[in-house]
């Protein structure tokens, strides 16, 4: 069923996240660009600390991110003064993750050469992992805050705070990572410090928003400030699974990719030039799941799922038609695209060897890159995090043994590692549509649980 309203509705809704999501393409972009500068080994040192960093926090955030669906549903429902409450768990799932982040971060920092990277890149990730790490709470605390405005329906104070915390980032990083306007010349620790001090600001942005008078009168604020026992219990059996599956997602994926840094230098440095432009593509899709995550929770929290299906359908036009295009871009202009990464003075004739092959692959992938997202964004809003849970967790883990066969058992070239990492992504795909398309997830009895505290 498709609906030119809905259609409407949902690219006015996901429009400022794609933008959000798009600024912060933008500053990882910019930093992997200045780095560049350098040389080659700072740019893979930033794809391997930073993907780890991301693994590392990325259960909590998980969690803390599917505030979006419970704010959605409660403001579906009508009960606004559930909806800052979800704010307040956050911060409390927030400071509870400390602990365990801190530990986490003792024992990956000695992951890097565990594994067999090259000392010099050992080196750069290691800082830059955990500068990252020194900045999680915020990290997750600014997450909780926009989940919860993504989840009221208003994405442009996302967007206006997400792109101005951008927009303080790349001069920041640019300075510290130079050592311009009388700051020291940090490198890529420099890059990591800009990036947690954006962060702590962006939150600042996010709190003249949420403690506006108007909004606090009507979504009574000042009474959200405290432990809410059902609102917690609901937040962790819905989120859990939705943390699992991120951390299990990324997890295999870091691995993946550290094992294939493991083939060398221009290997790392072209896989991680390729993902950067991956996440032009990636990234403002993320906005547009994020978006129908908050508009599926708000029909299913209102009983309304005929307008679920709209969203659906209208999802899957914007994120094909988006992706679609970026695929021609990417294979037409690989080269191109590689060379702006081209480190001066440097021998970039194996990069781009490598690279343009990837950035073919990659082409391919892109548009099963939407549908995925699309899916999940639906599946999260209706709360079917569980079957979600399982399926990528399966889906990532048989990858990751393929992989771990490729490359240290047959010891095949990068291209064919590659090749196995684009089809996995085709065959997600295909899992995640054939759930959404069964409609098993939109049960009454089985939405009934989901809406139950």
């Amino acid at each position: 069923m498709f609906s030119l309203f809905t259609l409407k509705e949902l690219f006015r809704l996901a429009l400022p996240m794609v933008v959000s999501q798009g600024a912060f393409a933008l500053m990882m972009f910019a930093d992997r660009f200045f780095l560049s500068r350098i040389d080659s080994v700072h740019v893979a040192a930033s794809l391997g600390g930073g993907v780890t960093f991301f693994v590392s926090i990325c259960f909590f955030t998980g969690i803390v991110s599917y505030g979006n669906a419970l704010v959605a549903q409660y403001y579906g429902r009508r009960t606004l003064e559930f909806c800052p409450r979800v704010v307040t768990q956050a911060v409390f799932i927030a400071l509870a993750s400390q602990p365990v982040l801190l530990l986490v971060t003792l024992l990956v920092a000695q992951s890097f050469s565990a594994i067999g990277h090259d000392p010099s890149l050992v080196a750069l990730e290691k800082p830059y992992f955990q500068v990252l790490m020194a900045g999680s709470f915020f990290f997750l605390v600014k997450n909780g805050l926009a989940s919860y405005f993504t989840g009221i329906g208003r994405t442009r104070v996302v967007m206006i705070s997400d792109v101005i915390g951008v927009l303080l980032n790349i001069p920041l990083s640019y300075a510290l990572i130079f050592g311009k306007l009388g700051l020291p010349a940090l490198g890529i620790v420099g890059a990591a410090l800009g990036t947690v001090i954006a962060g702590i600001l962006t939150i600042g942005i996010y709190a003249l928003f949420y403690f506006n008078r108007i909004h606090v009168e009507q979504f009574k604020v000042r009474e959200s400030f405290r432990f809410d026992r059902s609102i917690m219990r609901r937040y962790l059996r819905l989120g859990f699974p939705s943390g699992l599956e991120f951390f299990i997602s990324m997890a295999t994926f870091n691995i993946f990719m550290l094992l294939y840094q493991s083939y060398g230098i221009s290997e790392g440095a072209a896989m991680a030039i390729v993902f950067n432009w991956d996440m032009l593509s990636f990234v403002p899709m993320m906005g547009l799941s994020i978006a129908i995550m908050s508009l599926i929770g708000r029909h299913v929290g209102a009983g309304d799922m005929s307008r679920a299906t709209q969203v659906i359908s209208s999802g899957c036009v914007i994120g094909l038609t988006y992706s679609g295009v970026l695929a021609i871009c990417f294979f037409l202009f690989r080269v191109d695209l590689l060379e702006v990464f081209a480190s001066p003075g440097e021998d970039f004739s194996a990069i781009r060897d490598i690279g343009s092959k990837m950035m073919i692959g990659m082409a391919c992938y892109v548009m099963a890159d939407a549908v995925i997202l699309v899916c999940s964004g639906t599946l999260r809003g209706a709360g079917d995090t569980r079957w979600l849970m399982i399926a990528s967790i399966a889906i990532h883990v048989v990858m990751l043994l393929v992989q771990l066969v490729v490359i240290l058992v047959l010891e095949q070239g990068p291209l064919v590692s590659w090749s196995v990492f684009v089809a996995t992504l085709g065959l997600n795909a295909v899992i995640f549509a054939g759930r959404v398309f069964s409609g098993r997830w939109r049960q009454p009895e089985r939405l009934a649980r989901v809406m139950a505290h």
